[in-house]
């Protein structure tokens, strides 16, 4: 697969790791980066505080189902 090819040619970065914004800067500088808008919400889960967070949310207002009501609010709620 070509991400896979992009990947094989990666150096770590300063932290040591290989970055999915390399890969992104390879598939743009191609020409073949393209996206799409989807309806929901995103909350980052890369940390144990975050997934934690992003658990509380989908247990209280379900993945992508808000009825309304911001993420922020339903974290609120969540919290207690």
């Amino acid at each position: 697969s070509q991400v896979f090819d992009i990947i094989r040619g990666l150096k770590p970065s300063g932290r040591g790791e290989l970055e999915i914004t390399d890969v992104n800067n390879a598939y743009i500088a191609q020409g073949t980066m393209s996206y799409e808008i989807l309806d929901g919400w995103w909350t980052d889960a890369g940390t144990f505080e975050s997934l934690h967070r992003a658990s509380n949310l989908v247990a209280t207002g379900g993945a992508n189902h808000l009825d309304g009501e911001s993420p922020a609010m339903l974290l609120e709620a969540a919290a207690g």
